[in-house]
């Protein structure tokens, strides 16, 4: 391997960090247990930001890996799902985690619940006091919890509170368990990280609250990573917890400049103002980036506090990467290289919202005696479905809808303005699309290679919606078909539907319209026979 770190290249998500607590790469990888079976690992949290990325570097250092997802479907979108062994269930589910715990020597515990509404302490509670009990019951070697860094004897915000307290759960249970606490993860992706990005980018003046103040100590998410896994090698009953930061301690405000310099803008004018509460902070925040306010506000309330190592016993356990821990500006560096070469492998932008329908598009049979609104169109086009396919799959953002650019945009606004995700977080990737991507203020529900893209919607409209977009292969070169689906709730429901007609038939006739215009461009050109005239 020629690069170290895991967020640098777009084969890196199937390559072992070369950096370990032994100075080589086998420091990182598994042991054989007596039996010469290799250790199995069960991850919570695999669709997750870290546990996305810690499932291939797993299996690339030798352990069996198992996972438990609410979504088998969703799992199975991921390039290395062939290589896991997939438990569907929730983890609250007490029956779901002891089929998931069976035969495990090394648990995962990289669940955040932070985006489940108001009671996501009370979730998390609940899924640590299952996962204790199952590791427990089942004999497991050990728990390896990802926490936050947080300050002694002050009264933490709900989010580090949550955290600290799911730590302590898993610490009091019988399973040794190692709690590593991180700062503000820099990583292409990470929520934290676009928070910094857009907020720098959009806003060359910026009035912040106080907490732009507070020094804090950001860690790569490859550095993380390596920690994580240097986590299952160690050796004895260790049951404690550890601070994990890199190498650099700074303001938020600095954190900002500093992303400036590597990015080649200006410096930022920032203005700490005591009248801004976190409340009003992520409001502003939940405006300006594509992060929404369920992510914001905990994100923005973590940030209350000067949030530093407060010590170093970890490099008795895991002594530092031989090459040194990545510097900020250095991460910064690298993760806008990976969105650059669009290879961002885990997002924010895939995590689950909160109050977003969820239920799957009923087949068409169900519809009977329930009121349904629908739009249908179609066009014959010279291209054939592959080119089609292509230009489908790269719909939504940077690319945009193909049509009507301005309607877009302000009905994602509007579904900001009134606490939606908005169109503003865009996709994690424009080179391909999976299902539980999501695109804009999208879901990709299904994918039928080839065929078919299915998008819920996750704005907040009266009612559940879809739109489906797909092709099929004809004797002129290909049929383009799309349809969107309203299922209203009450009147409200049917008047936003009549509200929006006038609006659809211009929106979605452009879309059509376009999506076979481009297909037909990007067609190749007939050849010519030698000798034609």
């Amino acid at each position: 391997m020629n690069d170290p770190d895991p967020d640098a290249h777009p084969d890196a998500a199937l390559e072992l960090p070369p950096n370990s607590p032994f100075g080589s790469e086998e420091g990182l990888r598994s042991v054989p247990k007596a039996d010469g079976s290799a250790p199995l690992v069960l991850v919570l949290g695999a669709t997750g930001y870290i546990g996305g990325r810690l499932v291939p570097r797993l299996l690339a250092g030798g352990y069996r890996v198992r996972a438990l997802t609410r979504s088998r479907r969703r799992l199975e979108a991921l390039p290395w799902a062939g290589e896991v062994e997939i438990v569907e269930g929730d983890a609250s589910d007490a029956e779901a985690m002891d089929r998931a715990m069976a035969g495990v020597d090394v648990v995962y515990f990289l669940v955040h619940s932070m985006i489940s509404g108001k009671d996501y302490g009370r979730l998390d509670r609940a899924i640590a006091l299952t996962t204790a009990k199952a590791a427990a019951s089942h004999g497991v070697d050990r728990i390896v919890y990802l926490s936050g860094l947080h300050p002694d004897g002050v009264e933490l915000s709900a989010h580090l509170a949550s955290r600290q307290e799911v730590g302590d759960i898993l610490l009091a249970s019988a399973t040794p368990t190692i709690v590593l606490q991180a700062g503000v993860v820099i990583g292409s992706g990470s929520a934290s990280f676009e928070m910094i990005r857009h907020l720098t980018e959009v806003l060359p003046y910026m009035p912040a609250p106080r907490w732009v103040r507070n020094t804090i100590q950001p860690i790569a998410v490859r550095d993380v990573l390596y920690y994580l896994l240097a986590a299952a090698r160690v050796e004895g009953r260790v049951n404690d917890t550890f601070d994990i930061g890199g190498p650099d301690v700074m303001r938020y405000s600095e954190m900002m400049n500093g992303y400036a310099a590597v990015a080649g803008l200006p410096q930022r004018a920032i203005t700490a103002l005591p009248v801004l509460t976190p409340g009003l902070a992520s409001h502003w925040v939940g405006l300006v980036t594509p992060v929404p306010r369920q992510i914001a506000r905990p994100l923005v309330e973590s940030l209350l506090h000067s949030c530093v190592m407060r010590d170093h016993t970890i490099d008795a356990l895991v002594p530092p990467p031989p090459e040194g821990l990545m510097s900020y500006r250095d991460s910064v560096a690298y993760a806008l290289g990976r969105i650059e070469v669009d290879q961002v492998e885990t997002s924010w932008v895939d995590s689950r919202v909160s109050g977003a329908p969820s239920d799957p598009l009923p087949s068409d049979p169900e519809w009977a005696g329930r009121t349904v609104f629908k739009d249908e169109r179609h066009k014959t086009t010279t291209a054939d479905a592959r080119a089609v396919w292509d230009v489908i799959t790269q719909v939504g953002g940077a690319t945009g809808w193909y049509s009507a650019s301005v309607l877009w945009a302000t009905r994602g606004l509007i579904d900001r303005v009134t606490g939606g995700v908005g169109a503003q977080r865009g996709r994690r990737t424009h080179a391909r699309v999976t299902e539980g991507d999501a695109i804009d203020v999208w879901r990709v529900e299904r994918v039928e290679e080839g065929r078919l893209l299915r998008l819920r919607a996750e704005m907040r409209v009266p009612g559940k919606a879809w739109l489906e977009l797909g092709v099929t292969p004809s004797a002129q070169g290909a049929d383009y078909w799309q349809r969107a689906v309203f299922f209203p709730r009450g009147l409200t429901g049917r008047l936003y539907w009549l509200t929006m007609l006038p609006f659809h038939a211009l929106v979605f006739s452009g879309m059509v319209n376009r999506i076979v215009a481009e297909a037909e461009e990007a067609a190749p050109e007939p050849a010519i026979e030698e000798g034609a005239t």
